[in-house]
């Protein structure tokens, strides 16, 4: 089971904040644990990328919801790691302070070392990529067991031709006159505090450093085109109706090299010709003639995994349930299954022959099938809450 902790408790935020009270909230984490402020502090590197993972999902509506929904278990599939704050790269953490924070906020606060290595050295060249979202169908097995998919999808993929970078050739690529290639431009203004300096991104080139003098033909100095790709999904074991899995960079691909996007893949389920789902647990209906709940008998009946033969016994009432223990769909990233219950009903004929008619009519009257409130079943659902709690 996952010891991770409450997303919303990292960032001291409920439920209920709103993007502000988020983004203000992770501002004040954020600044407490900086490295900067805790040189060599281990503890405080952990809390700090903690604080950035708590960020990336709360500050994402989709992410949001599937995280209020599911907790910790709706983010497995993330492709970026989510799930384990200390797989995430520093790089990426501080890649997000010029929309959290305003550009080289902690180069101005620590001397230039934390903006430096965050906002100028690790920006991506070129403009990311949007996100792309699919809705992927889903038998019964294929929830319980997991599946590898496979699906074309219509989107912005790199340019073969220049490469993705959006220009003719190496050539028509130069260093920016702006900035002189470091994608930044520094301004010094005098205030009542003396001299202050602020640092932006460069307007001309938007960061990267190069501007294309002779633009690709094929994608326009996109650097990029829209075709069809194949991309393989991997579907953990235990997921739901409406989960939401994330395959990281196989999204959109970015403007001029920058990085892809992500494939949200929203899940749907296939309704079962027989079964019906109930959480983790599977319900199936079983009708049997009245000589085999009289006598009893071996029935078969489906499964999610196949078919699987139960005895029923002698006397066998209507609204009997029988369960299969393990015979339900698994919990996601937990060893927890649920069951099948199978729910039984006595068929009543709808045509009888003069002969059967006769031998029923002699049955009529007889004490043994006379129905008796005191010995009646309990109802489906008093059943279930007595196996359930």
């Amino acid at each position: 089971m996952s010891t991770k902790r409450d997303y919303y408790e990292i960032l001291g935020v409920s439920k209920s904040a709103n993007a502000d009270e988020i983004k203000k909230a992770y501002r004040k984490v954020a600044m407490q644990f900086h490295p900067d402020r805790n040189p060599g502090d281990k503890s405080a590197e952990e809390k700090f990328k903690e604080a950035a993972e708590a960020y990336e999902i709360l500050s994402d509506a989709d992410k949001k919801a599937q995280y209020d929904r599911f907790g910790h278990a709706g983010m497995a599939g993330n492709g970026r790691g989510f799930g384990g704050g200390s797989n995430m790269n520093m790089d990426d953490i501080f890649s997000q302070f010029g929309d959290i924070f305003g550009d080289d906020v902690f180069g101005s606060f620590f001397g230039g070392s934390g903006g430096g290595r965050g906002r100028g050295q690790s920006r991506a060249r070129g403009v990311r990529g949007n996100n792309l979202r699919i809705k992927l169908k889903l038998n019964f097995e294929e929830m319980a067991r997991g599946a590898s998919k496979t699906v074309k999808v219509k989107k912005h993929v790199a340019c073969s031709t220049c490469g993705g970078s959006g220009a003719k050739d190496k050539n028509a690529v130069q260093t920016c006159g702006t900035c002189g290639g470091s994608g930044q431009v520094r301004k010094v203004t005098n205030t009542f505090l003396g001299q202050m300096q602020t640092v932006n991104t460069c307007p001309a080139c938007n960061g990267e450093g190069t501007t294309i003098t002779n633009k690709c033909t094929s994608c326009k100095g996109e650097g990029r085109v829209y075709a069809e790709e194949t991309v393989n999904i991997e579907i953990p074991a235990g997921v739901q109706e409406g989960m939401q899995l994330s395959v990281s960079g196989r999204g959109n691909s970015g403007e001029r090299g920058g990085p892809p996007g992500d494939l949200i893949v929203l899940i749907e389920e296939e309704a079962h010709p027989q079964l019906h789902r109930d959480g983790l647990n599977v319900i199936y209906d079983l009708h049997i003639s009245f000589p085999d709940a009289a006598f009893g008998a071996q029935v078969e009946v489906p499964t999610i995994d196949g078919k699987a033969k139960i005895k029923i016994p002698p006397g066998t009432q209507s609204g009997k349930i029988f369960r299969l223990k393990g015979k339900g769909f698994p919990a996601l990233n937990s060893y927890e299954k649920g069951d099948e219950l199978i729910h039984v009903n006595i068929w009543t004929p709808q045509q009888i022959s003069p002969e059967e008619k006769s031998m029923l009519e002699k049955m009529q009257h007889s004490a043994n099938f006379q129905p008796n409130p005191e010995k009646s079943e309990k109802s489906f659902f008093e059943k279930v809450k007595e196996m359930f709690g």
